[in-house]
């Protein structure tokens, strides 16, 4: 089943047209998968059943993994043995009366612009490191990218003279605007502090740990946990934090919602309005405030 596995990664990849950060997990999930049915003594796609992958699904919910992985993996196994169907290496698919469970959906955490302000004024020192983060959670906020996408920029996707980047997934690009803010950090970035962090090596990437290699999501968590702390914020900010903020804010400033699911690379307008109860909700408190004679 292995084998096959990795051929639909390559389908994915080739075909599909999938993210890298797709296939990882789809991967992932499936040879974790693959090693629980090899100690059920299953080695073979044509021998799976939907018994066997509810026994999975019941492994996978005694292991306490949350709602959302399950889902996930639900979602991978599907995909997987629907190509195992159309490629006729199986002719019926276990996966495909199984129910996903049901996921509760929680509000972002969003900050509020002080809080923002607060924790973008951290990293304020002269020490490369801090001018790179700096120029890290500046960029961040200003154009909304994912955490995975602010990784893997390379230094010819920023173009400082306009004010734009470039953000490649899989095989779809997309530009984001940045602004004057974020442009001084970058130049502070790139004048005085990234070829000390390269050591006098050579990278096509952007962004680099202190050791000059690329810097990695786990490495960009700590970042921002570490600033949120030293800025005192009580909200339990993740790498996806600055991503929902940014899109509160553009829509509560009355940003156009179509201008802002470009920027955010959303497919489904739905992810992008999801912002807009935060955006109305505040917008009504600030009302309240201002207007009622007893607050």
């Amino acid at each position: 089943m292995v084998e096959d596995i990795k051929e639909f990664i390559v389908y994915l990849r080739e075909v599909k047209r999938t993210s890298v950060n797709t296939e990882v997990s789809y991967q992932r999930d499936l040879l974790q998968m693959a090693a629980f049915l090899r100690e059920k003594g299953i080695h073979e796609a044509s021998k799976v059943t939907k018994t066997s992958l509810n026994s999975y699904i019941l492994y996978l919910e005694k292991e306490g993994k949350a709602t959302t992985t399950i889902s996930r993996v639900l979602a991978s196994m599907k995909a997987f043995f629907h190509y195992e169907v159309s490629c006729g290496r199986i002719h019926r698919d276990p996966a495909e009366l199984l129910k996903a469970p049901r996921v509760e959906k929680k509000a972002p955490t969003i900050l509020t612009v002080d809080e923002v302000n607060c924790l973008l004024a951290q990293p304020g020192g002269e020490a490369p490191k801090e001018i790179r983060d700096k120029a890290m959670l500046e960029l961040l906020y200003a154009t909304g990218i994912r955490v995975s996408e602010l990784i893997h920029l390379r230094v010819e996707d920023v173009n400082l003279s306009v004010g734009f980047i470039t953000c490649r997934d899989g095989m779809k690009e997309r530009t984001v605007p940045f602004g004057k803010v974020a442009k001084q950090s970058l130049l502070n970035y790139m004048d005085q502090a990234r070829q000390t962090l390269l050591k006098g090596n050579e990278s096509e990437w952007l962004f680099t740990n202190c050791n000059g290699k690329p810097m990695s999501r786990q490495g960009f968590w700590k970042i921002i946990k570490y600033y949120g702390e030293k800025a005192g914020i009580q909200a339990d900010i993740t790498p996806h934090t600055l991503r929902h903020s940014f899109a509160a804010h553009l829509l509560r400033n009355g940003a156009d919602v179509h201008a802002v699911q470009a920027m955010l690379g959303h497919s489904d307008m739905a992810t992008t309005q999801a912002y807009m109860a935060y955006s109305q909700e505040n917008a009504v408190r600030d009302v309240y405030k201002e207007t009622h004679p007893r607050n």
